[in-house]
């Protein structure tokens, strides 16, 4: 699809992405940067100092009323009653044959009352009618995200820098809480202690009107520039998730895969009912016969999603999700998809890379402690 084609959607910041010379491609049905300067620059940019990056794709649904919270629990796997204001949880939407329909983050905006739950972009339709099917008791639902902006700051310095934009106190956030307030002088910010790096920062949320984008972009950049801090692609975006392990929706999970493979039983709690939770008990039960590993190149070559595995005998015991050269780490890695008795550390497999079979190694993940 070509970069300005009509059928794209746009998020509030494509123009400035343009202006800054981006490599911009379709991604999720939007126009998006891929990458500004290069991968690596970028991806040592938030490794080591602060990065931002447009996500304005994501999908954003505004959950309400007296049963929102009963919705959640049934349609997802993780325990939201845990949830107290201003703090969030990394979950899933199971489908009924123990599949994921999509990851996603709850935040809990108002105990009991009020939630806001962060989808896939390529999933925000789809998420959207799997969660009305389920609402049979009348909760208010918001579908959010074609108004709602999205700006991850990234990076050790991150939240330093962000601290100067704003009265909350960010810099105290813990892991997977948040705060609302003014930030950047825009009322009503959501600035969330959460990312898909590893690299520590944050999430800011507003609603996208009367040049309030804008004025956020200018001001992060105000400081930013001060810091050498740089806007950051898609592309290292994925680099620096797969680093530290992370699944990517349509990659590393999917319809077709269950949270306990993908090694997401972390998430999964079985002191409540949600869809399929019989199908996921048993299989704890009685162990899944695949898991997803993360894989070492010991020879050399690059894991790419689709690639087979085998084992010493060439019979195919997997498949690659996801894979790349990690800049941090300076070694090519990938995670997959292995039949569980070659699902142990240091076991050795080999890549199918161009009909050849390259070894690699089964190590413990995150593959950047």
């Amino acid at each position: 699809m070509p970069p300005h084609s009509k059928d794209m959607k746009n998020t509030p910041f494509t123009q400035r992405h343009i202006a800054l010379g981006a490599k911009m491609a379709g991604f999720a049905g939007y126009n998006m940067p891929i990458s500004y300067t290069g991968i690596n620059e970028e991806h040592h940019a938030v490794r080591n100092n602060a990065g931002v990056f447009d996500v304005s794709h994501m999908g954003e649904f505004i959950l309400k009323g007296p049963d929102a919270l009963d919705l959640i629990q049934r349609v997802t796997s993780n325990d939201a009653s845990k949830l107290t204001d201003g703090k969030a949880q990394y979950s899933c939407l199971p489908n009924e044959q123990g599949g994921i329909v999509d990851d996603l983050l709850v935040y809990c905006i108002e105990e009991n009352k009020s939630y806001m739950l962060v989808v896939n972009a390529s999933n925000i339709e789809k998420d959207w009618n799997w969660i009305s099917s389920h609402n049979t008791k009348g909760v208010e639902m918001h579908n959010i995200s074609e108004k709602t902006g999205l700006l991850a700051i990234q990076g050790p310095n991150a939240t330093a820098y962000m601290q100067q934009l704003t009265d909350m106190d960010i810099t105290n956030l813990k892991y997977y809480t948040f705060c609302k307030g003014t930030f950047a002088g825009v009322d009503n910010v959501i600035v969330s202690a959460t990312g898909y790096t590893g690299a520590g920062g944050v999430e800011i949320y507003f609603e996208d009107k009367d040049g309030d984008a804008d004025k956020i972009w200018d001001e992060i950049f105000r400081i930013g520039m001060q810091h050498d801090m740089k806007p950051v692609g898609l592309a290292a975006r994925d680099t620096l998730r797969l680093e530290k392990s992370f699944c990517l929706y349509g990659n590393d999970i999917d319809d077709t895969t269950s949270p306990l493979e993908a090694g997401l039983g972390w998430i999964t709690k079985f002191t409540k009912d949600f869809t399929a939770r019989p199908i996921l008990e048993k299989q704890k039960a009685e162990g899944v016969t695949r898991k997803l590993v993360g894989l070492e190149m010991i020879d050399k070559g690059i894991p790419r999603h689709g690639y087979t595995v085998q084992n010493a005998a060439g019979e195919e015991i997997g498949v690659i999700t996801s894979g790349t050269q990690g800049p941090s780490i300076a070694k090519a890695i990938g995670m997959a998809y292995v039949t569980t008795p070659h699902a142990a550390a240091d076991t050795e497999v080999y890549v199918m890379i161009r009909d050849k079979g390259v070894k690699a190694k089964v190590v413990k993940m995150p593959f950047l402690q």
